[in-house]
């Protein structure tokens, strides 16, 4: 069994991850990035519109307007001195990638063009603001590309194909992770002075989301079997415009172009909930718009889905209603927005220039994840104590600067902006600390882990992997998706138990072999997606209020006076693979507020847009 030595061990090859492993070579340490995918396979790749900074090329714009529109966005959950590190460290991170060479549109003077996007807005809600940064519609994939190369120029160690299964603690401390090679099916001990979680999200516990395949939770799960809890699971973000039939993701970026939401009656439904933003509201409440128009009967044809309306003549007929002097032409999709064009006409059939685009809300973002402060270290208790060693960042991560809902263009800034720090820490904690030692031989560290992958390997039952992830993900869809409601959530709960049952005694896999094996791994991060569908369901029932992305059909307002606080949820299991897991709540870690100390405006009220 082999052992590799690296004084940084990152998980995880996204945007966050590789930002994390660029800062900390530039700090001096000695990286590794594990990953279960190739990086530029990473989920980021997958971010289209744009990356928010309060630049102000295009008009006024300010770090605090910035933080503002993330903590109303975030329905006041958000932690304000995570939302202020957040916006006011936006711009320096964008200029670095510029400086990096990422390809940036440009405005006719050369400066990085911007577009609007949806909850941002100027001067403390007055009116949209152009502050998302953008490379057509491939924004995402352009960070990952640029990181990735600038993390080869500073010898950056890759492990590709590498997939992480549980992490090494000894005594409190991190010192390392456990994975398992794919190409040979053998487990590898990755030994680290600091260890970061930088693995994505858990979109594929519900059935229709714009998540990869790859996005099963092991970076949540992982942890929390080794006593890491996990914070405010129960916010999980549902995108309104998810292509109908698929969920794949089309960019908030049409609508800030200009794009509108029109339902069968040819209407443009989000005036009636959103009077002075539209469609350019924070994304929970065009969700829930969306729902609702087709529970009225609103729905294309009669259907669940309504249009995503881009045609020229339709934009600019409502830009000339609101008395905006600017024109959508042809050439502007083309240009801006090549990448909508491509998908909806290979995966619809539609032609956003000649037709509506058919969406639904996909699941699409967590809020939620490994406790965190603002320097990316990992804590696990209400007071913010730190676990010696290890760290996360980006979506895998919960610094709690997204709240209840995360602003669009926030997560690209997350995970550069917290990344970043998260990657300067980690150098000088390694210039400082010992390395920690292995709770024991090889053998011992990894006993837990290939029992486990032998139980799945030898399992004789008579259900396979993809029946009981379905079920699974039709549960979570009906149960703690955009509505939710006490008996759902706890009929979730109990039939959650019974799919953990039969995955534990009746699972059966064809492929009892060793090198690529696709299917073995399918089962283990099922066990994974059991898990982070288990603290969300609780979580969600726990929380007896509707808040963010969180919106309960029998707590039907938000509730500042019992619930300003984050939830952290355990697993008390001693075994890491105990078959009937036991979860504690505690909700005593309350939302920083620092900001409304100095400013009256970011004091809790009314969400109106």
């Amino acid at each position: 069994m082999k052992i590799h030595k690296h004084e940084v061990i990152i998980v995880g090859a996204g945007g966050a991850g590789l930002m994390a492993a660029l800062y900390a070579s530039e700090g001096g340490a000695d990286v590794a990035v594990v990953s279960k995918l190739y990086p530029t396979r990473s989920h980021t790749g997958a971010a289209l519109g744009g990356i928010g900074a309060a630049l102000g090329n295009l008009e006024e714009d300010k770090p605090l307007w910035h933080a503002y529109d993330t903590v109303k966005g975030g329905d006041y959950l958000a932690d304000q001195n995570a939302a202020l590190v957040l916006a006011e460290e936006a711009i320096a991170a964008v200029v670095e990638l510029e400086h990096y060479g990422l390809p940036f549109d440009r405005t006719p003077e050369g400066r990085i063009s911007q577009r609007r996007f949806g909850g941002h807005t100027s001067n403390f809600g007055e009116k949209p603001v152009r502050r998302a940064c953008h490379s057509a519609d491939r924004t995402g994939h352009m960070i990952l590309q640029t990181l990735y190369q600038q993390c080869i120029k500073n010898e950056v160690n890759f492990f590709d194909e590498f997939h992480v299964v549980d992490l090494i603690m000894n005594d409190g401390v991190c010192a390392g992770v456990i994975a398992i090679e794919l190409s040979t099916g053998e487990f590898h001990i990755f030994h680290g002075k600091a260890t970061l979680f930088a693995t994505g999200g858990w979109g594929r516990v519900w059935s229709f989301t714009s998540n990869a395949h790859s996005l099963t939770g092991d970076g949540a799960a992982v942890p929390l079997r080794r006593g890491i809890p996990l914070e405010d699971m129960e916010f999980y973000q549902f995108h309104p415009t998810g292509l109908y039939g698929l969920g794949v993701l089309l960019t908030e970026g049409i609508r800030g172009e200009g794009g509108v939401l029109i339902n069968r009656h040819g209407e443009r439904f989000m005036e009636k909930y959103a009077p002075s933003i539209k469609d350019l509201a924070s994304r929970d409440v065009v969700s829930r718009a969306i729902y609702e128009e087709v529970q009225k009967g609103n729905g294309i044809n009669g259907k669940d889905y309504v249009h995503l309306d881009l045609r020229p003549a339709t934009v600019n007929r409502f830009l000339a209603e609101a008395g905006e002097d600017r024109r959508l032409t042809e050439e502007d999709i083309r240009r801006k927005l090549a990448e909508t064009l491509d998908v909806s006409r290979t995966y619809a059939g539609v032609d956003p220039l000649k037709e509506g685009i058919p969406v639904k809300p996909t699941a699409h973002y967590a809020m939620g994840g490994i406790p965190t402060n603002v320097d990316a270290e990992v804590i696990i208790d209400a007071v913010g104590t730190v676990v010696p060693g290890l760290y996360a960042a980006g979506e895998a991560a919960c610094v709690s600067c997204h709240g209840a809902n995360r602003l669009g263009t926030n997560s690209l800034v997350d995970l550069v902006v917290f990344g970043r720090r998260g990657g300067i820490k980690m150098a000088e904690f390694c210039k400082g600390a010992d390395w920690p030692d292995l709770p024991g031989s090889a053998e011992q560290v990894t006993a837990e882990i290939r029992a486990e992958f032998e139980r799945i390997r030898n399992s004789n039952g008579k259900i396979k992997t993809y029946q009981l992830r379905e079920e699974m993900q039709k549960l979570m869809m009906e149960g703690v998706g955009v509505f939710r409601t006490e008996e759902l959530m706890a009929h979730t709960v109990e039939q959650l138990k019974d799919i953990r049952h039969r995955y534990m005694t009746d699972l059966v896999i064809d492929d009892r072999g060793t090198k690529f094996n696709t299917d073995l791994l399918e089962a283990w991060e099922l066990g994974c997606l059991l898990d982070s569908a288990d603290v969300t369901a609780i979580s969600a029932l726990n929380r007896k209020e509707s808040r963010g992305a969180h919106s309960r059909q029998d707590y039907t307002e938000r509730d500042d006076d019992n619930w300003m606080v984050h939830t952290l949820v355990y697993r008390e299991n001693e075994a890491p693979y105990d078959p009937e897991p036991r979860y504690s709540l505690n909700m005593e870690r309350p939302v920083d507020v620092s900001l409304a100390d100095e400013d009256e405006r970011f004091i809790p009220k009314a969400r109106v847009y």
